[in-house]
């Protein structure tokens, strides 16, 4: 068992184990030597989102990877998914983003990227995990001339944006007026200037972050917020970033959310109209409404499963070589252009296909018929095996043998949450077996 990272790196209350200072310097000491590949001074490159706590775990992993002689490229407020093209783009042998992600800003978080911009799998994670808490980190031979350099990337921004802007061969967006809340975070100022250069007129909301504000009642996590002003705008679509952009939500026109799910169905159906969906398969998680599978076994697309979590959807792509795959959270993964889930991206293909088809987004939201699905996250205090806990397990059982769906209980690999989904036809049905369940669980684990 894995003690430092859960299913999207190392992530905690920010000044307490395991994101603190000294830990963050023990990863960077681990990632400078797992990384090195035989080569005397390795580079790493470290990003970060626009929380207060970022400075600290930035100074930490610095001063242990240059520790041991490696140099470091600081890129500052950055997305997630612009450190791993950066990472290649600059041919860094690793690349660090200091992000929590969706979560407040009192928490923290360390990923890290390979130098082919992919995050790690389980076995490398494990690599550095030895480092840090058990075999010993040497750093006697690094003195003197030996001793890394860290060096502040002003180019960054302006590589990424311009990538970006290919991945639709730089079209015009000329006419489309667009509002995109960038929830106070890494993309508050790249993601307004993408969309802006390709022609398309720009509201932006949340775009000034102060340290504390990132993901506080926007961004994608808060659709209603973006809805609101579409509507006021008039707008032709709300796009709604999370705070370090590697997930959005999108608002049509008429107010209508359109979440992963309605983004991978738009993507697949164009993709395999264009002949570009290899083997004809879509990869999710098991998170997926069944609307999206109905939809796509409709159009002789099949969709194929993983656990919960992008890093799993994204290693079922690399090592089958399909092109599209997500989660209805929003990380939508489109491997002909990025290695891990960019909420720009993602947002200028949909904004791509409006163009090209000369459609609204309401039209494309509604071919998607999704099944009713209530989420309930129930806190715990501990998060005990599943299996031992009985009552609950009896009762989901009991529910699945006469629903028309299914139930989902799971763990939150980030956060102190059970997530308890159920899905099926009967909304008043489906809310009551969740509402059964989820109490059930607080009673077992609290």
């Amino acid at each position: 068992m894995k003690k430092l990272f859960g299913t999207d790196g190392v992530r905690g209350l920010a000044n307490t184990h395991p994101i603190s200072a000294e830990i963050a310097l023990r990863l960077g000491q681990a990632a400078a030597e797992i990384f090195r590949n035989g080569k005397p001074r390795p580079k790493i490159l470290i990003g970060k989102d626009t929380r207060l706590s970022g400075y600290m775990i930035e100074y930490a992993l610095t001063s242990g990877i240059i520790s041991m002689g490696a140099d470091v490229l600081l890129v500052g407020p950055m997305p997630t998914p612009a450190i791993a093209h950066l990472t290649k783009s600059f041919a860094a042998d690793c690349g660090i983003v200091i992000s929590a992600s969706h979560n407040n800003f009192e928490d923290n978080g360390i990923k890290f990227f390979d130098k082919d911009g992919y995050k790690l799998n389980d076995e490398k994670e494990k690599m550095i995990e030895n480092l840090v808490f058990g075999e010993k980190i040497e750093t006697k031979n690094y003195v003197g001339e030996k001793i890394g350099r860290a060096h502040r990337i002003d180019a960054a921004a302006g590589r990424y944006i311009e990538f970006a802007k290919s991945t639709i061969k730089n079209k015009v967006l000329k006419g489309l007026r667009i509002v995109v809340d960038c929830a106070n975070g890494a993309a508050y100022k790249i993601a307004p200037l993408i969309f802006e250069e390709l022609g398309a007129q720009v509201i932006v909301l949340n775009n000034r972050p102060n340290g504390k504000n990132i993901n506080m009642s926007c961004g994608a996590l808060y659709p209603e917020i973006i809805k609101q002003r579409v509507l006021e705008e008039k707008a032709d679509l709300g796009i709604a970033l999370d705070g370090d952009a590697d997930r959005v939500i999108l608002v049509d026109e008429k107010g209508g959310v359109l979440d992963g799910d309605h983004i991978l169905a738009i993507l697949a159906e164009y993709l395999f109209e264009k002949k570009k969906l290899r083997n004809n398969i879509v990869v999710s998680t098991v998170m997926n409404n069944v609307g999206l599978k109905k939809f796509l076994e409709a159009k002789n697309i099949k969709l194929v499963q993983t656990a919960v979590g992008d890093r799993y959807v994204i290693e079922e792509m690399k090592n089958n070589d399909f092109v599209l795959g997500g989660e209805q959270s929003g990380h939508i993964i489109l491997s002909d252009h990025t290695t891990t889930g960019d909420g720009t991206i993602t947002a200028l293909q949909i904004l791509m296909i409006l163009k090209e088809k000369k459609v609204r987004l309401s039209e494309l939201r509604n071919k998607l018929v999704k099944y009713p699905q209530v989420l309930i996250n129930v806190k715990v205090k501990e998060k005990k095996p599943l299996d031992e806990l009985k009552e609950t397990s009896y009762l989901v059982k009991d529910f699945s043998k006469n629903l028309d769906g299914r139930i989902l209980v799971r763990y939150s690999g980030t956060e102190n949450l059970c997530r308890v989904m159920v899905e099926g036809s009967d909304e008043e049905e489906i809310k009551r077996i969740a509402d059964t369940i989820s109490k059930k669980i607080v009673e077992e684990t609290n």
